[in-house]
């Protein structure tokens, strides 16, 4: 659901570590195989407490076999309490962001900006998140905005800090990053490693018409609160979405519930 969304743009986001354990368990049995989480408190701002994760891994965990996937993205928060509720819970994912950007919204009715910050990720952030990660046995999912972020691997590829297989995660359609096109899809694919996994997600309604096109360039589908249609259009074209376990064995998770 992302960190910035509120009921007061969808009446449907979940709040509560019940709630996120609901849509998450629907999303298990509409096809999805991983749930990307972002911790609130009752009102809805982002809440990086280790206790409320904690309380939302188990109640995803008591509803269903999902991957649980917990995001560390945040605008002014400080690094030390975005990794460690990770390094104490131990989700099989976590996102690690790989590079620094603007970061907005802008309103075309207004004539505004609803926000304009910076997204702050340096190299030695995302380094150190990446040990604290591989310290507690978590699968690190590597969140692309821009253009730039996915040759940042390299240097952790070569210091071995970043190890194979690799997953993926093209983020489309925020301002301030790479724009959501099919021809910007494909010049992020061509930069993905070839022995690496990829999906793509796109910002709003933008989501549709990137599925698409990475199911036409032989991925798979992607994740989200309308899983279902995500499912049908992958079966459409042939394929079936991956199962929590299959997609385990594809990022070499070890899951020990699975």
């Amino acid at each position: 659901t992302g960190a910035l969304t509120t009921r007061d743009q969808c009446e449907h986001i979940p709040y509560t570590p019940e709630e996120i354990a609901e849509d998450a368990a629907e999303a298990r049995e509409n096809g999805a195989a991983v749930a990307h989480v972002h911790a609130r408190t009752e009102n809805g701002s982002p809440t990086f407490d280790t206790e409320v994760y904690r309380e939302i891994y188990d109640e995803v965990r008591a509803r269903t076999d999902i991957l649980i996937n917990f995001s560390t993205g945040a605008l002014h928060e400080p690094a030390d309490s975005r990794i460690e509720y990770v390094e104490g819970v131990r989700p099989d994912i976590a996102a690690l962001n790989m590079g620094s950007m603007n970061y907005a919204k802008y309103s075309e009715s207004r004539d505004d900006f609803v926000f304009d910050m910076v997204f702050e990720n340096p190299f030695n952030e995302i380094e150190s998140f990446l040990e604290a990660m591989n310290n507690a046995g978590v699968k690190p999912e590597l969140e692309c905005f821009d253009t730039g972020h996915v040759g940042n691997i390299r240097p952790f590829l070569k210091s071995g800090t970043l190890e194979h297989p690799i997953h993926f995660s093209l983020i489309m359609g925020v301002l301030g990053g790479i724009p959501p096109t099919i021809e910007n899809l494909a010049h992020q694919v061509r930069q993905v490693p070839d022995d690496a996994n990829w999906q793509v997600i796109g910002i709003s309604e933008d989501q549709w018409q990137l599925a698409a096109g990475a199911l036409s360039m032989g991925e798979m589908a992607t994740n989200g609160e309308l899983v279902a249609k995500a499912a049908e259009l992958t079966r459409n074209v042939g394929r079936e979405p991956a199962t929590p376990a299959e997609a385990a064995d594809i990022m070499e998770i070890d899951a020990d519930h699975l």
